[in-house]
């Protein structure tokens, strides 16, 4: 069955939807490229430029914070968090990486929100840049398509 027949081409239409990102400044040189290519995504999927918020935060163990801030507030359709985490010598990376995801997870289920991922987990900074592009992209497609399917399941 095609795409198209199942539903996923009218589920990527973001034209009436607002989405906010939420981006972790550690590692800026990773999150702003993730950032830049779901941004542009999000309006090629139809998304107004006005309809999309921006807030920065520090790290990606700060993203669940706000994600849920956002998702008290509902005013957003969508959410998505960007971050980068590069594997260290210490447990850190471990801790920050299952913590941030964890966080991302939790705000959508308790909320019923749809929220893309798009916190990177990389063994080097090579590994997160080969991913960037891509990953911002599929970031913006995840939350419109989302976001339409749970408004047509409500």
């Amino acid at each position: 069955m095609r795409n198209a027949e199942r539903g996923e081409g009218a589920r990527l239409d973001g034209s009436d939807l607002r989405i906010a990102i939420v981006q972790a400044r550690f590692n800026a040189g990773i999150t702003d490229a993730l950032a830049r290519a779901c941004r542009e995504e999000l309006v090629a999927l139809g998304v107004a430029a006005a309809d999309i918020t921006y807030l920065g935060v520090p790290g990606a163990l700060e993203i669940g914070v706000a994600l849920n801030a956002l998702a008290d507030a509902d005013e957003h359709d969508a959410l998505i968090a960007i971050g980068c985490v590069i594997r260290g010598e210490t447990y850190h990376f471990e801790l920050v990486a299952n913590e941030s995801a964890s966080a991302v997870t939790r705000v959508a289920i308790d909320h019923g929100l749809a929220i893309a991922n798009a916190i990177l987990t990389c063994d080097t900074v090579a590994q997160a840049e080969a991913r960037v592009a891509e990953k911002g992209r599929d970031a913006a497609r995840v939350a419109v398509e989302m976001a339409n399917l749970l408004d047509e399941i409500s």
